[in-house]
């Protein structure tokens, strides 16, 4: 066998033609070397996208003249962009351990994708003469919790495959889907992407320990690297969206550490990826309520982002399309914002409801406190549907063209273009889940995305803050949003279900977690009060964070998930009785009662609730529900009502301490009260009076008693 020295012919196209969709078809790369090859390999380099082709993907034989000869196909579709270097290489050390740089010899070859013609650049315009333009962002979500709450180290082989299967995804993907934006000219384009601060911390320790096979040494170096590109308005390519440093639902857990959750991921993405975090919150599980608003501009939060239907169901006469929707209809006291005459039902995806165009674009939302003190902040839609079909892949789940036309034509069919304030919606899924996640839409599909746009003019991919800077919502309108969250849990309902599962049995996991979690906010909020300098309550607020994390609700019915919270709150207490008990004994507790945000059953009282596939009328007497905890026992809890005619407390029914079934040292109080029937459109709060005489009241909620 004869020693490979050199390359002796290198046989592949110049040119390749591509298809009306943009695929080039299948060719083959040939090269001919003066003896056998131990590791040939041939690697494409095309614009956001390297194709390796190595091992079996090479074919190879003897020629008569004692040469070897090599055959690598490249698939069709593989490869975007224009030009494609095609890089030929062999080593001539049988030991790879043994190779230097000088053994390997390489070749290389250049290559056009020759694309058909441009079709002529559609435009659009309005009855004012103004283009109608449709604009919209992309949102990729990473996140993995830790899957014990009392020990940050926990690993198995599970981890590592859960972790080695995202390889790319926490890597190197984002990056090459943002080249493409900036090598198709695209001069808005980019993407925001929020991730967890357990996920960090997670791929941080696996880079360190060589977790993972080592995959991931390193494995925040594409991504700083390209941190630093911008937009033509000098804002950010690649957004590191505000969150919530262990995915909180933030609906539901207490004001400050809604702040500190964001604080704390703050610090973490300015450490992981050298840029600041931006100022657009991306809440966990898209979960929005108007009571977060305040704590949201306390953290420095200026626009955030809530699921497009919660907008079409706040107004006035807004068609509810039945149990296909997935959720009830509309709570009365919701829908205050004045009807519209556009709505569409989209037409090849999924669209369980109706959807309004003039409304996808952001505006100020506003929550009035029980001061009736207004506070407002811009809300950013995200659209439930377009964005569902989005997430199954891209290209081939959502045709692009097609669904977006559908929304754009109906603008121009109804003349509700404003050219000061344009649609815009983001597209969101998981970034490292299912078909939003795979390696295909992160290049294919980004390369179909960046050609149809360029061609197409009545669409415009955007960063948040660059819509923003260019097309302001105007803060004199402000308008009100149903709460809820995304489809994908459980349809997303006002009143948070998902985390609520069995709630109308005898014992719910998921209510005991909450029970006890809102028992263990108290005791850290109580000792961080008196003592902030204790030297146990670092670990203890730490606990309480890792607590708060909503996928310890989200699984309920297993007992993995369903213990998480009693883990965390147990070791926390350990931590902090001695403190809690001297400082209760000498009369220093000057924390107020910790009150869970209160929730309604039936969910719409007078009106409809769910039965065995129909909708069936519900009872007209509805019971407000909540749990109450403090340090220093209780001395009153009542719910504080605002009717038409006028201001009344119901004193609240306590229960007793919610009943535990997972060895919770801890848990809070339960309580209940009968709300009036037929008082209307109602607002109410709770406000609870510890043993000390310290008041806490809760946020001022809405609801119509039929």
């Amino acid at each position: 066998m004869g020693t490979f020295t050199r390359f002796t012919q290198i046989d592949c196209p110049e040119t390749i033609p591509c298809g009306p969709d943009g695929e080039h078809e299948a060719f083959e790369v040939g090269f001919t070397a003066d003896g056998e090859i131990p590791f040939p390999q041939v690697i494409l380099h095309a614009p956001g996208r390297v194709l390796l082709l190595k091992g079996e993907a090479i074919q190879s034989r003897q020629t008569a003249a004692g040469t070897w000869h090599y055959a690598a196909r490249v698939p069709a579709g593989k490869l975007t962009g224009a030009g494609v270097t095609i890089q030929i290489e062999g080593c001539r050390q049988a030991d790879l351990g043994l190779a230097g740089g000088d053994d390997w010899i390489k070749a290389f070859r250049d290559l056009r994708l020759i694309r058909p013609p441009r079709p002529a650049v559609i435009r659009a315009q309005g009855s004012g003469g103004a283009e109608v333009k449709l604009y919209f962002g992309i949102h990729k979500h990473m996140h993995q919790p830790y899957y014990n709450t009392t020990d940050r180290n926990y690993w198995d082989g599970e981890k590592d495959q859960i972790f080695g299967s995202r390889g790319g995804n926490y890597t190197d993907f984002i990056p090459a889907a943002v080249r493409q934006y900036i090598e198709g000219g695209l001069p808005h384009a980019g993407l925001s992407t929020s991730w967890s601060g357990s996920l960090i911390e997670q791929l941080d320790r696996c880079g360190d320990e060589g977790l993972c096979g080592g995959r991931f040494a390193g494995w925040n170096s594409a991504l700083r690297h390209l941190a630093g590109a911008t937009t033509s308005l000098g804002n950010p390519r690649i957004a590191f969206s505000a969150f919530g440093f262990f995915h909180p639902l933030m609906p539901l857990i207490p004001h400050q550490d809604i702040v500190r959750q964001i604080h704390w991921h703050r610090d973490l993405i300015q450490r992981a990826f050298g840029v600041a975090a931006s100022r657009v919150l991306f809440p966990p599980e898209t979960a929005f309520h108007a009571r977060i608003i305040p704590a949201l501009v306390e953290a420095g939060v200026t626009a955030v982002v809530y699921d497009s239907i919660h907008r079409f169901r706040a107004c006035r006469d807004y068609p509810y399309a039945g149990i296909g929707e997935g959720m009830l209809p509309p709570n009365a006291a919701e829908q205050v914002n004045p009807p519209v005459d556009d709505w569409l039902q989209m037409r090849n995806i999924w669209a369980g409801s109706r959807i309004s165009p003039r409304l996808l674009k952001p505006e100020y939302v506003g929550y009035e406190d029980p001061d009736g003190k207004l506070h407002k902040i811009i809300a950013v839609p995200a659209e439930r549907y377009i964005g569902n079909e989005d997430a199954r892949g891209g290209f081939g789940a959502l045709q692009y063209a097609d669904v977006l036309g559908q929304v754009h034509d109906r603008i121009l069919e109804t003349g509700g273009y404003d050219p000061a304030h344009p649609p815009f919606f983001l597209l969101h899924s998981d970034g490292d889940n299912h078909g939003g996640g795979a390696d295909s839409y992160y290049h294919h599909n980004t390369a179909r995305l960046v050609e149809w746009l360029r061609q197409d003019s009545r669409f415009e991919l955007t960063t948040v803050e660059d819509y923003l800077q260019r097309f302001p919502p105007d803060p004199t309108q402000v308008c009100h949003i149903e709460p809820g969250s995304w489809a994908g849990a459980d349809n997303g309902d006002p009143q948070f279900m998902k985390w609520f599962s069995r709630y109308d049995q005898p014992y719910s996991p998921d209510l005991n977690s909450w029970a006890v979690l809102t028992a263990f906010q108290n005791a850290v909020h109580t000792l961080e009060y008196s003592e902030p300098g204790h030297p146990e309550l670092a670990e203890a607020i730490r606990l309480l964070l890792t607590a708060e994390t909503s996928c310890y609700w989200y699984w309920t019915g297993q007992q993995i998930w369903d213990q998480q919270v009693t883990n965390a709150a147990n070791r926390g207490l350990d931590l902090l009785k001695p403190a809690l008990d001297a400082l209760v004994a000498a009369g220093h507790d000057h924390g107020g009662p910790t009150i869970f945000p209160p929730w309604v059953t039936p969910e719409n009282p007078g009106g409809k609730r769910w039965g065995q596939g129909c909708l069936l009328d519900a009872p007209r007497q509805g019971v407000a529900h909540t749990f109450v905890a403090d340090v220093s026992g209780l001395k009153r809890v009542e719910l504080v009502l605002r009717a038409p005619a006028g201001e009344s407390r119901l004193a609240m029914r306590n229960q007793g301490p919610y009943p535990s079934q997972t060895g919770a040292r801890v848990t809070a109080d339960y309580y209940t009260a009968h709300l009036p029937v037929g008082a209307g459109d109602v607002r109410y709060f709770i406000e609870a009076e510890d043993g000390r005489g310290n008041v806490s009241r809760g946020a001022l909620e809405r609801i119509w008693l039929a």
